[in-house]
């Protein structure tokens, strides 16, 4: 029998944060502390998830426009232009996804033709590079180093640039690292993507999860809103990851391509968490701030002991992720990962499962209650000292 699985279905390495988040499943649960898993650890607010378990009551379950309920795309919308300054119309630039994970595969396949490259933040979350190439494209890494604060530079992303280059994707602020970018470094590097005639695709699920200022957006960098595509949505900020809910917005022209393959792949998004989704614009400000505030005082207790305990790591300014350097231990990141689990029940993810730039470090998760966090503290500190 002939092989039927396509090559490159076959050739698409599998997560390497799924493969430490597996390897847990088998060890006793009550002994293990996992920094793995990027997923707030707060319930979702009660008044969101009622109203999503109402719409389900009152039998509104069956689809919905495939663009989103009309509400809903307004009051994104609205959130959006309140927020970050950037306008668009939900009738026509914007539509509701099924987590920006769906908005993600759905931008690279309106984007990129065959062939194409799309020069991607590196290190940057696992799926960015697989779903260029489901789409036909070439991803080139683009590398970002602790020197810069994980940021994109325009010299970096110069040198990256080719003929076939046709698009920039980046994620800020980042996961794995933490990092941010400011207006400035958004202007700086927007010179380039006009002079060189590139789209942009700004990932900003942890836009809310900025700690100093204010989350600066792609789009509203002057020149850059008719060439990007914003992706956004409830997983992070309203700790609403299993309701699979994000948005799409673009100039029309694009959001009218994209929402053909949309159509096509997924129809709409939940009905019911679409409704959760409305709410939680409605109400849910309050409960959002108060996990962020959560979260500040969680990176500022976490970051501070895993520098006391000798793992160099700079003081990420966004999302819930510290990125720490392992280099000092003498292991590699695979081995650190590996051996910490093994020996500590700690779990924690290699930085090389995120590209090339994050080879040394691993990418530990922040949003664990503050005990679970200082008693992991403790335990990678035992094993750091066991190294010596």
């Amino acid at each position: 029998m002939r092989n039927f699985v396509s090559k490159t279905a076959s050739e698409i390495p599998p997560s390497g944060i799924r493969k430490f988040f597996d390897i847990t499943l088998t060890m006793d649960s009550s002994k293990v502390i996992s920094l793995g898993v990027g997923e707030p650890d707060f319930d979702t607010p009660w008044s969101v998830s009622k109203s999503g378990i109402g719409s389900i009551e009152k039998g509104m379950t069956m689809y919905t426009a495939n663009r989103g309920l009309p509400e809903l795309c307004s009051l994104i919308s609205s959130d959006l232009e309140k927020r970050y300054n950037i306008k668009y119309n939900p009738k026509n630039e914007l539509f509701v996804t099924t987590g920006v994970s769906e908005g993600f595969d759905v931008a690279v396949r309106t984007i990129l033709n065959p062939g194409e490259e799309a020069i991607v933040v590196d290190p940057c979350f696992v799926s960015y590079g697989p779903e260029v190439i489901l789409a036909g494209g070439k991803p080139v890494p683009l590398p970002c180093e602790a020197k810069d604060q994980f940021k994109v530079t325009p010299d970096a992303l110069m040198e990256k640039i080719t003929p076939k280059t046709k698009v920039l994707i980046i994620n800020f602020p980042n996961n794995p690292t933490g990092g941010v970018m400011g207006k400035d470094d958004l202007k700086a590097i927007s010179d380039v993507i006009v002079d060189h005639d590139l789209f942009l695709i700004s990932d900003e699920i942890y836009s809310e999860l900025t700690y100093e200022g204010h989350h600066v957006a792609a789009a509203s960098i002057d020149g850059l809103w008719d060439r990007t595509i914003t992706l956004n949505g409830f997983s992070k900020a309203y700790a609403m990851t299993g309701w699979r809910l994000g948005y799409f917005c673009a100039p029309k022209e694009i959001c009218d391509a994209a929402l053909k393959i949309h159509q096509y792949v997924m129809m709409s998004a939940p009905t019911a968490a679409q409704y959760a989704g409305i709410e939680a614009l409605k109400s849910g400000e309050d409960a959002k701030n108060e996990m962020i505030e959560d979260y500040r005082i969680r990176r500022n207790l976490f970051v501070k002991g895993l520098n006391d305990i000798g793992l160099k790591c700079h003081m990420p300014k966004g999302a819930f992720y510290a990125f720490p350097s392992v280099e000092s231990t003498g292991l590699s990141d695979e081995e650190f990962a590996e051996r910490l689990l093994k020996e500590q029940q700690v779990a924690v993810v290699p930085g090389s499962a995120f590209g090339s730039s994050g080879v040394g470090h691993v990418r530990t998760c922040y949003a664990v209650d503050r005990k679970k966090l200082t008693e992991a503290v403790r335990r990678i500190g035992v094993f750091v000292e066991s190294l010596k």
